[in-house]
Parts: C-alpha cells; structure tokens; sequence
C-alpha cells in the first residue's frame, strides 16, 4: 500500500501544474473527433482548485477528445458575459464555478439549452443542463490529519482556508477529525482569508498560527505552506502535489482528481443525456477522485501504517469519514 503512495507520487511530480494529474481515472476516448469545451476560471490557473479542473481538461485535450479553451481571473460581475460568450461560440460543454454568481449563472444555462455546463456549486443542479460539483478530498484530509495529530510536538495544529463555504469547511472539518482520532487532546486552530486566491494573506495567516503555538499547517489555501517552510516546521497541501515547490515542508498531500467527473458530465453531453446532476460523489476515494500522497520516511511509521489501515476501510467501504459541512469553530 505505501510503495502504491510513493509510486503516484512520482508519477504526479512529472505533471502539469504541480503535478496535478489524474490519480488512476480512465481516459474517456472521443468517439467521432475532439468536442469543444470550455473554462471559465473566476481565479488564475494557478490557484490550486482551477489547477486541478484546468490540469484535468489540458490532458483530455492532449488526448485528442476535447478542444479546450478557457478563460482565467474572471470577476464574478464579468462571469455570466464569459458564460454567454463560450456559449455562442458553440462549446458542448462549458465547466466553472457559480460560488458568487448562482443565480445569474442559472440564468444563463437556461438560455442556452443546448449547451452543458458544470460548475462548480454550494447549489442544487438545475434543469437538464446545468450540472454541479463540490471538492471532496475531505477523505484524504481525514488521513493526513491522522498524520499530523500523531506528529505534533507542540498539541497544535493549524488549518488555513479560503471562504466558510460548505466544501471548504468539510475539508477542514475532515483534517480536524483526523487529528482528534489519533490525539483527543490536539488544538486545532482554524482561519479563513475572506477570498480564494491570495497566497500572501494564507502566509500571515500561516505565521500567525505558527505563533500560537501551531507546528503542522494544512493548507486548504496556497500561499500556507510559505509560513511553514519560512519557519521550518511541516506542512500539508490540499488538491495538488506541493512537495516538488516545497520539499522539506510539504509531506503529505490531500489529492482532489477532477478527471472523473468531467469524463462523466462530457459521456452525458456527447450523449445526449441530461446533465443537470449532481456529479460530485464521483469526487470519493473509491473512485478515484481524491487519495492522500505520501513523503516516505517523513511520518513515523507507526503512525502511517495506522493511516494506511484506515485508508484501505475507506477504500472498501468498511469506514466512512465524517461529513461536516458547519463552519470549524
């Protein structure tokens, strides 16, 4: 099980983006030619949650099965006019996130029957052709909080994240219960930085937590682990592989796989089929969505045999990790 670990690993250090490339997700094969789709990313492609989409659609194009195009930094008052935009210029499919614009992105795909989207959401699906997902790696978050509570020093553990949104509290929540599982007596000290792309803001944060007393970060947001490597302490990354970027601070990586998703919500637009669904349980380790990277040798081995086990009963079902989606107090 940990030499499967470490060999994903250096299979995702050779990617895109990080190394943010599929875990093991089938490709889908285009069956008549390439169909075009799009990407509207509210935050540069860089941010560690647009890598992953972005990552996930650069390598499908590379395959030959979609035409990808894609826009980055769109403001949310900017977002529906990029959406209409993609829409005219014939895309199958147009992928995003509609956090800070629900109502008016809605609003666009019911102009546009014909045209699929999925997007990122808080929100329900709608109609047959506006589809949603949410970001669950709270399960590999759950094992790298195992980790980080078996190693703590100090008792404390910090977690730096974006905006109080039911998928980055799940995450967060899922670290936490991690820790606790393994070390009742941990503190866990949480802080949001009111926006998604702001590495600066997620390094004081960072610092601020090191101060009071925290000596393991999780990273919901980048910029987390500049505080850790700043001060010498060790660090956990969220969605993509930072060890290459920090390889002395980042140990331990709660992986997200956006792969299976697009690959579904792109079989249902070629097909014809509705895709006003909920594609986010495709997100689950099971299935290849998220999974836990591993340092060799950083971690005490007691402690990763203990994750190792935990994980393979996630991995058959046997173990559920808690669902919280409240915000961490």
């Amino acid at each position: 099980m940990s030499k499967l670990i470490m060999n994903r690993r250096r299979l995702l250090a050779t990617g895109a983006a990080f190394g943010a490339s599929p875990l093991f997700a089938p490709a889908l094969r285009a069956q008549s030619g390439p169909v075009k789709v799009a990407g509207i990313h509210a935050s540069p492609v860089e941010n560690a949650w647009n890598s992953v989409l972005h990552a996930a659609m650069v390598e499908a194009d590379a395959e030959g099965v979609i035409e990808y195009t894609f826009s980055e930094g769109v403001s949310g008052t900017d977002y529906p006019r990029a959406m209409r935009e993609f829409a005219e210029a014939g895309n199958l499919l147009i992928v995003g996130e509609s956090y800070a614009v629900e109502r008016e992105a809605r609003t666009v795909a019911a102009d546009y029957p014909d045209t699929a989207f999925l997007m990122g959401s808080s929100g329900e699906a709608s109609g047959d052709n506006f589809g949603v997902f949410g970001t669950w790696n709270w399960e590999a978050a759950y094992l790298g909080g195992m980790l980080a509570g078996a190693m703590t020093e100090t008792g404390v553990v910090g977690s730096v994240g974006a905006i109080p949104i039911p998928e980055v509290n799940m995450l967060i929540n899922g670290f936490a219960d991690g820790v606790k599982s393994v070390n009742p007596d941990a503190t866990h000290l949480v802080s949001f930085i009111g926006t998604f792309f702001d590495p600066p803001k997620a390094r004081e944060a960072g610092l601020a937590q090191i101060d009071a007393g925290a000596d393991i970060l999780f990273g919901e947001r980048i910029g987390t682990a500049d505080a850790a490597q700043e001060r010498g302490i060790k660090a956990i990354g969220s969605l993509i592989n930072y060890t290459p970027r920090y390889p002395d601070t980042v140990f331990a990586n709660a992986l997200w796989n956006f792969r299976p998703l697009v690959n579904a919500a792109l079989a249902d637009a070629t097909a014809g089929n509705p895709v006003g669904k909920n594609y986010t349980p495709l997100s689950l380790m099971e299935d290849g969505g998220n999974d836990l990277m591993l340092v060799e040798g950083v971690a005490p081995p007691e402690a990763v045999a203990n994750m190792l086990e935990v994980r393979a009963a996630i991995m058959a079902g046997e173990f559920e990790v808690p669902r919280n989606f409240d915000e961490p107090a």
